[in-house]
């Protein structure tokens, strides 16, 4: 069997990617998208159904065009993708609503209302929510409320910590992006993968899990190279682009479980309240940096498909008007 295939059989593979032909064509159990992804996939003309009839749902009713539109379209591509996948599919949250929690839930509520309106059960959805302290609390809260969530752009220990005494369903931590800081400020090209510290991120926050009975799982995201994947081999779910599981599937070479619910590391459990939560990452440089820098890129594309949201619709506000 080639590496995919193999890779399969101890770990769910997810589709990190809004391209629903490509979706189509690994087969993956779930599939993630994010703002950058429905950016990329929103802009080809392929799509362009999907954009249009987003808008079209949205301006039938009155009151913030542009925003009920982007939820609609977040909404409208996660529904066209489950009718691919069997499992689950991941839609996230305005990122400008990561430093609150009040306007999480609502959005959150808003996002789920949309898909039970499509036929489509909460449970098949995960809603994605920034690992900030305001966007842990909101899950807590959204967990409670029948509401399961995937706590993204998570780079530190404490976020882990704090997202699992949460008890949210979900966490993605960023191993390439851990990556990329830490070569950046060691000057170095790169790391062999058992030492790559996004690697060891994930196997710490994953045995950490499994040794305390944290029922919250693990998906590992953001990867630069198979070499990560493959270190990470066992691990609940890892999110992977289509790229690197064409790379995955043409490597005909043998994968070896890396990850083992059964082998904790002996490490204490943690107690965290918000004072800790923040003192943590504070001393944390890299997570307290790509949180910021992930937050600001999710935005900064949410904008971009504001704007294409806004071209589109224009002429239709001018004929209703």
């Amino acid at each position: 069997m080639n590496k995919l295939a193999q890779l399969r059989e101890m770990t769910t593979v997810v589709a990190d990617t809004g391209d629903i032909e490509s979706i189509r064509q690994y087969a993956p159990v779930d599939a993630t998208t994010n703002p950058s992804l429905l950016l990329k996939a929103a802009v080809q003309e392929r799509y362009r159904h999907l954009v249009e009839a987003a808008v079209a749902k949205a301006t039938s009713t009155a009151g913030d065009t542009v925003s009920r539109t982007l939820d609609q379209l977040a909404v409208d591509f996660g529904v066209e993708i489950l009718d691919i996948v069997p499992g689950r599919v991941s839609t996230e949250v305005d990122a400008r609503l990561s430093f609150d929690t009040e306007g999480t839930v609502k959005k959150a509520e808003e996002l789920i209302s949309l898909y039970e309106e499509a036929g489509i059960s909460r449970e098949r959805v995960l809603i994605k929510i920034a690992s900030t302290w305001e966007g842990i609390r909101a899950a807590r809260i959204l967990e409670k409320r029948g509401i399961h969530c995937n706590l993204t752009l998570l780079f530190s220990f404490a976020q882990a910590v704090a997202c699992a005494d949460a008890g949210v369903t979900l966490i993605s931590p960023f191993v390439g992006r851990i990556l990329d800081w830490y070569k950046k400020h060691e000057g170095v090209d790169g790391y062999p993968a058992p030492e790559d510290p996004g690697v060891l991120s994930v196997t710490r926050i994953y045995n950490y899990y499994k040794q305390h009975g944290y029922p919250t799982v693990v998906m590992g995201a953001s990867f630069r190279n198979t070499g990560e994947i493959l270190e990470l081999a066992g691990c609940d779910l890892l999110t992977i682009s289509p790229d690197l599981m064409r790379q995955l599937e043409d490597d005909d070479g043998d994968v070896i479980r890396k990850l083992d619910p059964a082998a904790g590391l002996g490490e204490s459990r943690v107690d965290i309240d918000e004072a800790g939560f923040r003192w943590m990452l504070n001393e944390d440089a890299m997570a307290t940096e790509k949180l910021a820098d992930g937050i600001r890129s999710f935005t900064r594309d949410t904008e971009k498909l504001e704007a294409l949201v806004s071209e589109i619709s224009a002429p239709r506000r001018a004929a209703a008007g």
